[in-house]
């Protein structure tokens, strides 16, 4: 009898095109590769080189060709998806996941969620990118940590696990990238390779994956770590924020947390939540300015989140560490700004010096750096972020990617001041403590996702 089980499950197993016998060997996950051929996926986009050879799925980039995408034939929602890959130092790479190719979008175009395989010294191996559409989610800069988890030259380990709007990453079992978001809940999975021009010099570089498998039903994420997340969502805080320390200064309802700047009301004619949104209205530029201010003080170390879309032209601003005296010229909040600037449209933007009043900037003190694409269109929604740390240091961020970089109260600091519109004001910015301040600048600007995080 034992023989003749034996013998009917080898018939089973080599009867069946593409069945290996690991594919069962850990319950409840399916290989998404059989080791000798390309059985359940196809080729969309470049032209790229894709092959099996000694049991690995390798691609070859190619001259003259787009980016290009080998893509399972069946999509997938909820999962947990790991592989094992290796990429030439040269090569750019990415895992796609809950992505698509439609005929009215971009011409076929694949897009959607993407894991980045970035063998670069800039280190943002296992970010979210979002190919083709918003550009990047969670690039290396949020988690300092992750950016050391990817070997070079070596076979790593790569992680998703997407739990309806929950994705996770992780390299090498390090938690990378963390970000909520519900844009696309269900899509296929590709492997890329990236498109190279005309770059002879990169023509031939490989990338491999190997011992590729999804789990679909049962699904245990890994334990919650500390790593900053992302949240897509508007006005929403997760539990998992709220267990980092996060607060919410705006449910998308009421402004319960803000108030008129120096004053106990908000006028109702500048401010309004419309559509989940606060909005500051636009009107007359010779009209008296009212910013609006949050009811508590912050600092000396805190974190302020926030998104925000701008108008044609328009100007406004995040102002922190703002003290109670008015500016006496124009009855505004007066302390360290955060720029928010249509900066093609706004006469500003060409104003100051080097271009400190552009978006993003320390505002007439220090220019944004901004990366090709950090910036996303008029009438696009931006996310930024101002970090106040223990040893005076400040970063702004914007949509991701660190643009300033300061420290409050060092004689570079002191320099710029003492240059600036701010150098009769003495200890302009080094209060302890201060408001959130957004700026009413005659124009019509919105907000959402306000959240805080404060350290003691």
């Amino acid at each position: 009898m034992k023989m003749k089980h034996f013998a009917l499950s080898l018939i089973l197993c080599l009867g069946v095109p593409g069945m290996l016998l690991a594919q069962k060997t850990e319950k409840g996950w399916q290989s998404l590769f059989n080791g000798k051929d390309l059985t359940g996926w196809k080729q969309l986009n470049g032209k790229a080189k894709y092959e099996v050879v000694n049991g690995v799925i390798v691609g070859t980039s190619v001259t003259g060709t787009p980016n290009s995408f080998l893509t399972t034939e069946k999509d997938y929602g909820d999962f947990i998806f790991e592989c094992e890959l290796m990429v030439d130092n040269k090569l750019n790479s990415g895992i796609q996941f809950r992505s698509l190719s439609k005929p009215d979008y971009n011409d076929g175009r694949v897009h959607g969620y993407q894991m980045e395989i970035d063998p670069s010294d800039r280190g943002w191996a296992g970010g979210i990118y979002d190919e083709a559409r918003r550009g990047w989610l969670y690039p290396g800069d949020l988690n300092p940590e992750g950016k050391k988890a990817f070997k070079k030259g070596q076979w790593n380990h790569y992680r998703i696990e997407a739990i309806g709007p929950d994705i996770r990453t992780f390299v090498n079992g390090i938690p990378v990238a963390h970000i909520i978001d519900d844009l696309t809940l269900k899509g296929f999975i590709c492997l890329q390779v990236h498109g190279i021009g005309q770059d002879k010099d990169r023509e031939g570089t490989q990338v491999k994956w190997k011992n590729i498998r999804i789990k679909t039903a049962d699904l245990k994420p890994t334990a919650p770590s500390n790593i900053r997340i992302e949240n897509f969502l508007a006005n929403n805080l997760s539990v998992a924020e709220r267990n980092l320390g996060w607060s919410s200064l705006f449910d998308g309802k009421t402004m319960d947390h803000w108030t008129g700047f120096n004053s106990q009301n908000i006028p109702a004619s500048r401010w309004k939540v419309e559509d989940g949104t606060i909005t500051i209205m636009k009107q007359g530029q010779g009209d008296k300015t009212n910013d609006l201010a949050t009811k508590s003080k912050f600092g000396p170390v805190f974190e302020f989140q926030f998104e925000f879309k701008l108008t044609e032209g328009a100007n406004s601003g995040v102002k922190y560490f703002v003290p109670e005296a008015t500016n006496p010229e124009t009855h505004g909040a007066l302390s360290l700004e955060y720029q928010v600037l249509d900066d093609d449209k706004h006469p500003d933007a060409k104003m100051g010096a080097v271009g400190n009043r552009t978006l993003a900037s320390l505002y007439d003190l220090i220019p944004a750096e901004k990366p090709k694409n950090s910036v996303h269109k008029i009438g696009e929604w931006n996310k930024g972020r101002i970090v106040a740390m223990a040893d005076g240091t400040v970063q702004h961020f914007l949509n991701g990617q660190r643009v300033v970089e300061y420290e409050r109260g060092s004689a570079i600091y002191k320099a710029l001041i003492a240059r600036s519109k701010y150098a009769k004001y003495d200890g302009f910015g080094l209060e302890k403590s201060g408001y959130l301040v957004l700026q009413d600048h005659h124009d019509l600007v919105h907000f959402r996702s306000l959240k805080v995080k404060e350290s003691k």
